[in-house]
């Protein structure tokens, strides 16, 4: 792991967030990028002195105050004495948040995404919907989302709920990255809903293979009853307790995504604990 990119708005989500990246980076060697996205500011035009249009000089003026202003901020951060035994470089990009984190991830190569989410639900869930939520989806590094502060090292479990069908052969490589810097033991778990019911024997043997094949160590199985598949990874979660959820998401879109909808995401949005996502989307 070489990078590590972090956006902020300067939330205490975000903070979280920040916080959890540097204790990653210091088990890890990393560096940290931290990003600010400034939204909903047309371009500017300027000629070769740097001056903007007479009709724009006054916005341009305010635009560049408040470029200045979120730089000083993350100048602070970079400078935070309780970072000093960690790389960290900071950014200001203009434009739509989720286009620009897409961008800086690729650029960057980055090799891991860590952000804070307040969360929704409810209609402004449906309705709405969240970046966070967007990039989840479709980002092309991990993702952990947070809300609330983390230390690494109460990080004893990882529950991985998968259906162990789908080739998730670069899903598995990433996630045992992380396993690594944690040192948690993973726990593989089939949700068992009335309508999607595997029996323990058949669930024993795909468990199994799924370990063979990916070679997994310090790793448990279990089998959990629940109406819901979401239900079921939170409670399970929330009865191992000290634990991270990680899962891959599918990467859908339009109206197969309003009607089949996302697991991972909807924990995103509703587990406490932190949440590690892959998308999956052409990756088969």
């Amino acid at each position: 792991m070489k990078t590590i990119l972090v956006p902020t708005d300067f939330s205490s989500q975000a903070n979280n967030a920040l916080d959890l990246a540097v204790q990653i980076a210091r088990k890890s060697g990393a560096k940290i990028l931290v990003i600010n996205v400034i939204e909903g500011l047309r371009d500017f035009s300027f000629n070769t002195m740097g001056e903007a249009e007479n009709d724009a000089a006054e916005e341009v003026f305010i635009v560049r105050k408040l470029i200045d202003q979120v730089k000083l901020r993350l100048s602070e951060i970079v400078n935070n004495e309780g970072y000093a035994d960690v790389s960290i470089e900071s950014a200001v990009e203009m434009g739509n948040a989720f286009e620009s984190i897409s961008k800086v991830i690729a650029d960057h190569d980055a090799d891991l995404l860590v952000m804070g989410t307040k969360g929704t639900s409810g209609l402004e869930e449906v309705l709405i919907g969240s970046n966070t939520e967007k990039v989840v989806r479709y980002a092309k590094c991990p993702v952990i989302t947070v809300k609330d502060r983390v230390k690494l090292g109460e990080i004893k479990n990882i529950v991985f709920a998968s259906n162990l069908q789908d080739e998730q052969t670069e899903l598995v490589k990433r996630l045992k990255i992380i396993q690594e810097v944690t040192g948690a033991t993973l726990h593989l778990v089939k949700i068992n809903t009335p309508n999607h019911f595997s029996t323990q024997r058949q669930m024993m043997k795909e468990f199994s293979n799924f370990i063979d094949k990916h070679d997994l160590s310090n790793a448990s199985t279990s089998i959990y009853n629940e109406a819901t598949e979401e239900d079921g990874i939170l409670y399970f979660a929330e009865d191992l307790g000290a634990c991270m959820i990680a899962m891959g998401t599918h990467g859908r879109t339009g109206i197969l995504h309003l009607l089949s909808g996302s697991i991972a995401e909807d924990l995103v949005n509703h587990a406490q604990v932190p949440v590690w996502t892959l998308s999956q989307k052409r990756r088969k």
